[in-house]
């Protein structure tokens, strides 16, 4: 079978907001009059979506269920999208609707265009708090100015990607995973479309405040050195600091001065180098759990049940 467009919806406890989310991407891929897909990734949820998702798929052949054996993550679940897409444009959409389906049209006009990744730009935010919404910010602007690939500012998955894009992307088999910026990183011709993301349809955040961290994290240590190289810096500021201060506490003692009597001066400055020395092991340990966790090999995800075809 022949398609022009493939949706991709990580799925994970979203069960009141599927049948709105089929219904109005039935609605606005059907106005295209070009065949199309919705490919549903269930990612181990327990509210009852894998049933709903099971029940859309045999009432539209349209919809493709991919079922995981248990959570793997978000941006696992987006990487199953990819896998079993077999659109020659494929569409990364949230599931809980604040990416509205109506935007695709926009994506798909620019993507006719040819251009070969076209990103939703969020230029409004509806329904969130101020901390979440200034927290997003400094996020993407941080990412901007110290990851190696420049990353949109105010981007998320949402997006659509050429059938050959997404060939390379599924060439790309990391486990800390961070698609955003690997479908910037790959380079194509892209371009950015502006929307305003609505309120969430039903449910609560799948991203709290921890998970943005850890996204952080891995968007950090994918796509940066920079955590490494402060390290080194704090190194060389902490021996340049212990250089400089030997003549002067020579010159101190010498003099018989009394402002280094005491054990305050040492036990601040044991306590400073121990600090920068936890802090430099600390982030060589993130990128070595990295590491350890590619030399193992295991699978990105398991699925219990895939479409046939």
């Amino acid at each position: 079978m022949s398609v022009q467009y493939s949706i991709v919806a990580p799925i994970y406890n979203e069960v009141e907001s599927l049948p709105e989310l089929h219904r109005r991407v039935s609605a606005v891929m059907d106005t295209t009059g070009e065949a199309w897909e919705l490919v549903l990734v269930d990612d181990g949820s327990s509210d009852g979506s894998t049933e709903k998702i099971r029940e859309l798929a045999d009432k539209d052949n349209r919809v493709r269920a991919v079922i995981f054996a248990r959570n793997f993550g978000h941006q696992i679940a987006i990487t199953a999208g990819w896998d079993y897409a077999r659109g020659n444009a494929v569409i990364i959409i949230d599931a809980d609707l604040q990416d509205p389906p109506e935007v695709i049209l926009e994506l798909v006009k620019k993507w006719k265009e040819g251009y070969e990744v076209v990103y939703a730009v969020r230029a409004e935010r509806e329904g969130e708090s101020w901390f979440k919404t200034l927290t997003a910010s400094l996020f993407y602007r941080l990412i901007y100015r110290i990851t190696d690939v420049k990353i949109p500012l105010d981007t998320g998955d949402f997006r659509l990607m050429d059938r050959k894009v997404v060939e390379v992307l599924k060439q790309m088999r990391e486990r800390h995973r961070f698609p955003r910026g690997m479908s910037a990183w790959v380079g194509f011709k892209q371009i950015g479309v502006n929307y305003k993301r609505a309120a969430r349809h039903a449910g609560v955040t799948k991203y709290p405040f921890n998970k943005m961290v850890r996204l952080a994290l891995n968007a950090i240590t994918s796509f940066s050195y920079l955590p490494l190289q402060v390290a080194t810096f704090f190194g060389f500021a902490s021996a340049g600091i212990a250089i400089l201060g030997i003549p002067i506490v020579i010159l101190l003692r010498v003099s018989g001065s009394p402002q280094l009597i005491g054990q305050a001066t040492t036990l601040i400055a044991v306590l400073f180098l121990g600090g920068v020395q936890l802090i430099s092991l600390g982030i060589l340990g993130e990128y070595i759990g990295r590491l350890y966790d590619e030399a193992k090999g295991r699978p990105l995800y398991i699925v219990r049940e895939a479409p046939k075809d």
